[in-house]
Parts: structure tokens; sequence; C-alpha cells
């Protein structure tokens, strides 16, 4: 076999002998060294079917191109073992049962296992798993510490090829606290506004009422709201609005009444005199899961009444199809999402006049983690390199952790975990698994799973030998090594790898070269850093272990550019001058010395100072007012002065008596490489009144743009619409009615932008102007554009779809075509779907295009609500609850309630009532005592009406019929207390008092007793007889006793 040169080919992290290629009959040459994304290409030359719900992949038999000689099936489609279904959350009540789905697929046998809190559970009578693997709890109990059954669940599955996590699901049991607000007493004048409150802690969240003299009292009114936060709001009082007011919480679990309180009104002057706009509960800083309903209270009071209106502090229009005003300018948002999340603003203004007064809050909208991208199943040769990639989004950010066959993966020296990335090298057998991310944070978790495959050679080549490192230069070094010593001549390629010796969790780069050479110049190092080098030899069935480590050190380089300066003033007459030490990237070695030149704009002559490299401000004095000076910064190491920084130009203030504020305290932080955000305060002792600032800013040795006006209460600005690798000068200052204050100036760089290590074969664009469109709630219609490159060779597209936020990757669906549209059919109703597309022309594939978003139609609801459960908790007042259809993936906006008693269904007259999707549970009021009541509940969304549930009965009693019926206690086992329970507690407390009454005779009768021997004694003294009868006396008093 002949074998040429392999041309040498960078990666970062990522093994290029990955997998093992055939082509016909014949072994694998050098020219067949398989490129990046092996596992990648395996899937470009796919067709793409549906079983049991993954991607199976059929590969044709096509000349010319390389196949896999192993079986790849399972690899790509993962049909070794994957969850069809999965638990979820659940909240229940005590005693009620739990049915925990896990259904699981793959080749037999398969271990189905359950985890509560990461701990195997114990199945036992009342726990345990079904012939489906799905885990069954008769009865939850909610016991304290471990014996709860409130916890994280997770279903493990295991066969022959490793072991799989499910995602987590939280059982938690109902439950709801005391008051840990109550509303407490008030005295308000007539006409004013009157506020009430209260807050407590319960799971569900509960359905709060008010109550007017144990009257409860209407949700809204015109001058009545009541806020689903627990805030009662009166407008306008009058005098019949004074007496005793109490907030009643309610949910599936309990009912709690808060302590009463007072309203007292007083009457009000005449005339009343005018008032200023005052806000008396104005926003609070929320934050609030997304799709649920976020509310900001704003009550205000004045005369004439205040107007209350909304605007967001970023100036974006607000959402009108989201968000209402509740009351007299409660905001709420339903359907919350991640665009609504900002500062919003309450401004209330009395009529006619510019008196106002305004409150802001900030809403900030929280996601359970998605995934972005996810590992890819990888096959690797012993002794090779693994690279898994899971990237995920969430508010807050998410968490990674990997697992490798269902445990916890920890780094050492050969697995690494670089945030979104699993890095494993000098693969073992005992790798061969498969490996599962899983993203968490405060709102849930998903998994995203990959397989690894090491394949074997017992014919490799051994490690090569005698490895030298010399360092050439600041930036390269010089590597050189000997053949192995068996096998030598079946080597087709070396790789080196190297990395940075000090430090955690250093990236590791790798570089392929041919087999004709021994020697190679890594020349991508940066200065003053000390490496680590190994080398590995490759045949086509495997590589060899790794050689002996090496280090060695790159020589010192000058700074590779000047450090930002900062520049404020304290007086008309100074400039406080302070940077930051430059970081190693940048120094390139240990800075000496600092040059810091300055001059005014007027003049060529420049004064220079050297300062000591400890330093990182000095003050310039003795500088002339109202002058515009131009600054200048160098750093030096052993080598020499690196580059100075361009000029920065910084005016000092004007002398004057005048009370213009001082010089703000500027903070400049880069977001990306085209974004970056300033922050300012000024400082403690900067009594002066500020109207506004001023923000300037400008790219280097560019003219200075317009400035930007912003308001006083405002301490940040976001410039966006940058350049990558660019000085930008800012500046900043406050001003007011006296004048412009003290400027502060800044400089910052924008980062590079995603760095690409340059390849030999660079790789075609990707196809742009991707359109997604909606068809049906199972079919979304894809388009898209050809890049514009000149070629004749024929063009594949792979398409790549997926639910957002999946959690098993093996469920990604890959399809191919050679048109520029395709309809991507059978998906599932009312989800959000991501779409990518990538290239392939003449072997090569391009990146994929940037991700498009298309959600499926929603379907009316089939099913109807479930559990449906209706339970009396006054004698005119009854709770009904239920759970949303057990419909995947449906959508509910809101509920509809029909209840009636037996007289008026038979009329066909029914009472309604609405509930928005989000809430399970309502109140039924005003019911009559000794009636039967039908209630029944449907869902609904835009696409239709679903059907109503099954009737349910229920009998309203009077407190005589039913004594159970009281203000402490639910009916129908709110508190589990039934006939028995009452009775046995009855004969409980009787017994106890018997016995109570009895001690306490026994007690008088001992005491009478012990007084009446005591006067025999003195009369008769120690005769016999007399005392002889009086123990006979007292033992007949203990006998009838």
């Amino acid at each position: 076999m002949s074998h040429e040169g392999v041309r040498g080919e960078r990666a970062r992290g990522v093994e290029r002998f990955g997998e093992v290629w055939s082509q016909g009959a014949s072994a694998v040459s050098s020219g067949a060294v398989p490129q990046e994304r092996g596992a990648e290409r395996e899937r470009e030359h796919a067709t793409t079917t549906q079983i049991n719900g993954a991607p199976k992949k059929d590969f044709k038999s096509t000349p010319g191109v390389l196949h896999p000689r192993f079986p790849i099936s399972g690899i790509l489609c993962f049909s070794e073992l994957f969850f069809v279904k999965e638990p979820h959350d659940v909240t229940v009540m005590r005693k009620e049962s739990v049915f925990l789905d896990c259904q699981v697929r793959g080749e037999a046998p398969i271990d189905i296992q359950w985890l509560k809190n990461g701990l195997k559970l114990v199945e036992s009578e009342r726990m345990y798993l079904l012939t489906n693997g799905s885990l069954f709890i008769s009865e939850v109990e909610s016991r304290r510490g471990d014996k709860s059954d409130e916890g994280f669940y997770q279903c493990l599955a295991q066969n022959k090829y490793g072991a799989i996590l499910s995602q987590k699901a939280r059982v938690t049991i109902a439950s709801i606290s005391a008051f840990a607000i109550q509303p407490t007493s008030i005295v308000v004048t007539e006409g004013s506004v009157a506020r009430f409150s209260c807050k407590i802690s319960a799971h569900p969240p509960p359905i709060i009422t008010w109550e007017f003299n144990r009257v409860t009292l209407p949700l809204t009114t015109e001058r009545i709201t009541v806020l689903p936060s627990g805030v009662l709001q009166i407008y306008g009082v009058q005098q019949t609005d004074a007496g005793n007011y109490r907030c009643i919480a309610t949910n599936i679990a309990s009912r709690r009444r808060s302590i009463e309180a007072t309203l007292r009104v007083t009457p009000a002057p005449s005339p009343r005199l005018p008032q200023r706009p005052r806000i008396i509960a104005g926003p609070q800083n929320i934050s609030v899961s997304v799709h649920q309903n976020a509310i900001l209270e704003c009550m205000a009071t004045g005369n004439p009444r205040p107007i209350i209106s909304w605007s967001r502090a970023d100036s974006k229009s607000i959402d009108v199809y989201n968000t209402k005003v509740l009351g007299n300018g409660n905001l709420i948002i339903s359907d919350i999402k991640p665009q609504h999340g900002g500062v919003y603003l309450c401004r209330a203004t009395i009529p006619g006049t510019r008196n106002h007064t305004i409150a802001s809050a900030n809403v900030t909208v929280l996601a359970p983690p998605s995934l972005v991208e996810w590992p890819e199943s990888l096959t690797r040769p012993r002794a090779g390199t693994a690279r898994f990639v899971c990237q995920a989004e969430g508010v807050p950010s998410p968490q990674i952790t990997w697992f490798k066959n269902g445990n916890k993966v920890h780094s050492n020296g050969r697995i690494k975990m670089y945030n979104s990335k699993l890095v494993i090298n000098q693969i073992i057998p005992e790798d061969d698994a498969i490996y599962q991310c899983q993203v968490e944070n405060d709102l849930g978790s998903v998994m995203s799973m990959a397989r690894l495959i090491v394949v074997m050679s017992e014919d490799r080549p051994s490690a090569p030998r005698n490895i030298r490192a010399d360092t050439v230069s600041s930036s390269a070094i010089l590597l050189a090594w000997e053949k192995p010593l068996f096998n030598s001549d079946k080597v087709i390629a070396y790789s080196v790898h190297y990395m940075k010796a000090e430090g955690l969790n250093n990236e590791e780069y790798q570089v392929v070269i041919g087999n004709d050479t021994t020697r190679y110049i890594i020349d991508d190092l940066e200065p003053a850093r000390n490496y680590t080098f190994y080398v590995v030899a490759y045949m086509p069935m495997g590589a060899s272990r790794m050689s002996d480590h090496v280090f060695q050190h790159t020589l010192e380089d000058v700074p590779l550019r000047a450090p930002e300066l900062s520049l404020t003033s304290n007086s008309p007459t100074d400039i406080q001058v302070s940077w930051q030490p430059l970081p190693e990237k940048l120094s390139r070695g240990l800075v000496l010395a600092y040059r810091l030149s300055y001059r005014t704009s007027t003049e060529n002559a420049v004064t220079q100072m050297e300062l000591p490299s400890m330093k990182t401000q000095h003050l310039l004095e003795k500088l002339q007012p109202d002058t515009i000076y131009l600054l200048r910064l160098a750093a030096a190491t052993s080598v020499g002065w690196g580059e100075p920084s361009a000029w920065t130009s910084h005016r000092t203030p004007k002398t004057s008596s005048a009370q213009v504020p001082g010089s703000p305290q500027l903070h400049l932080e880069p977001l990306n490489c085209t974004t970056i955000v300033a922050r300012w305060q000024l400082g403690l002792r900067n009594a002066v009144s500020v109207q506004g600032y001023k923000l300037f800013y400008h790219e280097e040795s560019q003219p200075e743009s317009a400035p930007i006006q912003l308001r006083a209460s405002v301490k940040s600005h976001t410039i966006s619409g940058l350049d990558p690798r660019k000085k930008y000068h800012v500046k900043i200052l406050a001003y007011n009615f006296v004048g412009e204050g003290y400027q502060a100036d800044q400089t910052i760089s924008t980062p590079s932008c995603v760095s690409v290590r340059d390849r030999l074969v660079p790789p075609p664009p990707p196809p742009h102007n991707v359109y997604a469109k909606t068809n049906s709630s199972t079919a979304v219609f894809l388009h898209w554009g050809r890049p514009a490159f000149t070629s004749n060779h024929p063009v594949n597209y792979t398409v790549r779809c997926n639910p957002v936020g999946l959690q098993n990757a093996s469920l990604v669906l890959y399809l191919q075509t050679g048109e520029q549209s395709l309809v991507v059919k059978d998906l599932e109703p009312n989800t959000r779907y991501e779409f990518a597309i990538r290239l392939h022309i003449d072997q090569l594939s391009s990146p994929w295009s940037p991700v498009v978003y298309q959600t499926t139609s929603p379907e009316a609801p089939t099913k109807p609500p479930s559990n449906v459960k209706v339970t009396l908790i006054e004698e005119d007042t009854a709770l009904v609850s239920w759970k949303s259809p057990e419909e995947p993936n449906m959508s509910v906006t809101h509920y509809t309630i029909l209840y009636a008693s037996k007289k008026e269904w038979l009329a066909g007259r029914w009472q309604v009532l609405q509930r928005e999707g989000s809430i399970t549970m309502a109140l039924l009021e005003n019911l009559k005592p000794g009636q039967v009541y039908l209630v029944k509940v449907s869902a609904s969304n835009n696409m239709g009406d679903g059907p109503y549930s099954q009737t349910v009965e229920l009998t309203a009693l009077s407190s005589a019929q039913n004594p159970r019926l009281d203000s402490t206690m639910f009916y129908d086992g709110f508190y589990h207390l039934d006939q028995k329970s009452m009775t046995g507690i009855t004969i409980g407390v009787c017994i106890a008092l018997i016995c109570i009454i009895i001690c306490a005779f026994v007690l008088v009768c001992r005491g009478k007793n012990r007084k009446f021997s005591a006067v025999k004694e003195q009369q008769f003294g120690t005769a016999g007889t007399p005392q002889e009868s009086n123990e006979n006396q007292g033992n007949k008093l203990k006998m009838e006793m």
C-alpha cells in the first residue's frame, strides 16, 4: 500500500481519526483519512425514515463514497436504548395515588430502576414498578425528612449498550401554609382609596378572595378590585365601606382565612383641597416563569383623582395583545414571553396638569432550559479523542452535568469538561458507553444523550519515541520525535497534541501531519507560556498509545497592545489617569514599566513620564482649565516597548463657582463582539442635583458623534452595532440647570467574533434566506436560497428538524433533498420546531445555516379535562378542580365550567364560568342548600372547544344537615376527618374526663381521711382499740372507693 503525506490539518479538541472507513474492498489509504465531523458525514449520504419515533439511516452503495465498515444503524438513530415516555412533574393530595411514566425501547433485556433525589428507590407494597417500567405510588405520604414521598424522581434504563437517565420529575404534595402577611386595620378619608393585602404560600397557588363583614366581595366592580396576588383595592371610599375585611385563600389542599382588619372612614373636609398625585402602592420587581401571568400593581391618590398610564423604560411599545389594565390602573401581562421582560413605568398624572409621579419595576422572565446544540454519537479508535458538545439556554443560566451510563462524570487527567464540552482523551475500551448531558435550572431540566463506540485494533503501532521540544521564538516551538519501534511501516499519519501547562481545564489543540516527517513547528502559541506536548501515531485500524509528555516554554515579546485608559477630573486643573493591568495574553511577558505621554491639542510638545509596573493610576496636576488634553500610554517587557495607545482626548473643566455635577464613575464591559454596556454612578460626595446625562462614543481616530441624552434615573446604556476588534472611546458627563458637569472618558476594545482556525480546504457557504411557514398542525414548508458560487457538481442538502428544547437528541430528524424546498411532515401539533440546513458538494459540507423557528398549528382539544373534583367548603360555596386534558403538546387558552341544579338542568339553564388556561380551580358560589348540583368542565383554544368532562354531582348541605361543615374543616376529605374519626375523638375525650373526675374524688377523700385520723389520735392517744377501729374505717372507705 502506498501512502502519500497527509496534509496538516488543525482542529481544536477534535479527533481527526474518528471513524473506520472502507471503499469497496480496499483498505483506507492516506487520502481517505477522515476529515472533521466524520460522524456528520455519515449522515450526509443517508436517507431518513422514522422507526419508533427515531430517525434511521439507510446508506446507499454509491461508487466512490466512503461507507462505514461496521453496522451503524444504532449509532445514528440510537435504536439500542431510548425513552418513549418520561416522567413529568405532578402535584397531588396526601393519600392520593401517583403514576410516573417510564417507557423504554431498545434491545432486550432492559433493566429499569427508579431514583429518588439521586438515590436508588426501594420498592414496597405502597411503591412499586409496573410491567412497562412506570412507577406507581398507591398512597402518597407527606412525612418529615426522607420518609416523605416528595422529591425528584428519575427512571434509569440499562441494557448491554449502556444506561440512560430520564428527565427529572418533581412530586409535590398539595399544601397551604399559614398567612405570611395578614391584613391590617386602616383609617381613610371618605372619597380616597383603601388597600388591604395578604400573602400566603401554597402548592398549587391558591385562589384569593375577600370578605366584607363575612360576605364574599366580587372580584371586580367599578370601585373594587381583587388582585390574584392577594391585594384588595377600594377606590372612592364611602361610609358604607366601613367594616371588617378578611382574606380567603383556597386550593385543593385546604382553605385558610386571615384575621379580620377594620376599615374606618372619616368624613372628608369640605371643600376638598387639591392634592398632588401620590403612588401609595407601586409596582414591585418580579420574576415570572414564561407563559405565566405577571401583575404590576399601581394605586395612586390625589385630588382630582389621578390618571394612571404605563410605559416601558426602553421606549419600546407595550404588547397590546397580551397586556390589559385590571381595575383602576394595575397592569396584567398574560402568557408572558421573554420579549416582555424589562423595566415598566407607572405614571400617575392629575388630569389637565403636568403634576405627575412615577414608580418603576423590573420584570424578569424566567425560562426553563432548552438545548441549542446537543451531543452527537461518535465512533473513535482506542487512544483517540472524543468531543461532545452540549449548549443550552435558559433564565437563570442553566448548569450542565455530564453522565456516563447514568453515573456522573468527573474530570481527571484524560477526561475534561469545558463549560459546554466533554472531551475524552486517550480513549480506552471502558469509555464505550452512553453519555448524557443534563441541563438544569430552577425551572426544570432536560437531558440529551449520545453514544461513544470504541473501535478496537490488536495490530497497533507502539508510541512515538524520544520526543523533544525546542523554543524557536515567542510564538513557536519545534517538536521532534522518532518513529515507533513496532509497526512503524503501517503508520499513515501523526497527530501532535498540545495545551497550556498551567491552569485547570485548558483546551487541548491537535495538528495532523503526514507520515513522511517526524518534525513539526507549532507556530500559533502565546508568548511567555509553558506548554505540554505529546504525539500519537495512526494506522488505518487504530492509533498508538500517546508518547511521553514534554514541556517547553515560549519566549517573551513586546506587549501586544497598550492598556485602555480611563480619564476623569476632580478639579479644573487635574486629570486622574487610570488603567487596568494587561492580561497575560496581551502583555506577552512580565510588564516592567509604563510610559505616559500627554500634550494639549494645540501644542506639539509632548511630556513623557515612566511609571513603575505596580502602578495603575496617576494624577496629572497643575494643568490648564477648560483645555483639551491628549493622552496615551505604552507598556514594556524585558524585550522592549510595545506600541502606545492612540491619543485619547479629555477636556479639563472650566473654572467656575457654579455648582455643576462632578465626574461620574464610568465602567465599560463588552457584551459580545458588536455590543458594549456602559454603567456609571456619581460619587458619594456629589450633592449637586442632576437633570440628565450626555453619552458620547466614537471609534478610535474617527470624529465624535452627537451625544445620547439620558434621564437622570438611568445608570446604564447598551451601545450596539459596533465593529469587532475595534477600539472605541466613550465619554459621559452629567448636567443640570447650571451647565455641563465634569466628564469621564474611557477606551475599550470590542472582542473578536467566533475564532475559527484556518482550514486547508474552506467549506462552502451555507444556504441562505431560509424561510419556514406552517402548513398545518403536522407540517411545515421550508424554502432556502442556494449560495452564489459557480460549480458544475450536483448539490445536495440536509435538513435538520427538531422540537425546541428537545430532551432526546436521538430524535432529531435529518432529511435529504436535492431541491431548494421541502415539506417536513408528521410533526406534532402546537410544537415549536427549529430548522437548519446545510449544503453538500464535492465531499465537502457547509456549516449549518442560521436556525429558523416555526410553530405548528394547534389542534382543538379532543379530550376533556381529567380528574374533575367538586368539594363543598361552605353552605353556599364549592371548589371545583381539574387537570389539563391528557394530550401531549395541547394548548389550552381557557376552561369553561358549567354548573346547575337538577331543576335548572332539566330546564336547560346552565350557569357558566370561564377561567384562563393556566388556572385549574374555580369557586362555585351562591349555591342553595338542599339542592343537588351538576358540574362539568371543558377545555378550549383558538382552534375550537373540546368535549365536556363527565358530569359530577354535588349536594349542597346546610350546617344543620351536616355538622361537619364548619369554618375549620372541608367536606369530603380535605382534612380527612370522617364520621368514624369524629366518633373516636369524642369517645376519647369522654374517657379522659371520667378519669380526671375519679382522680379528683380520690384525692379529696384521702384528705378527709388524714384529718379524721389526726383528730382520733388526739382523743385516744396510742390506745389500740380506737386505732384499730380507725384503720378498719379507712379500709372500708378504700373498698367503697
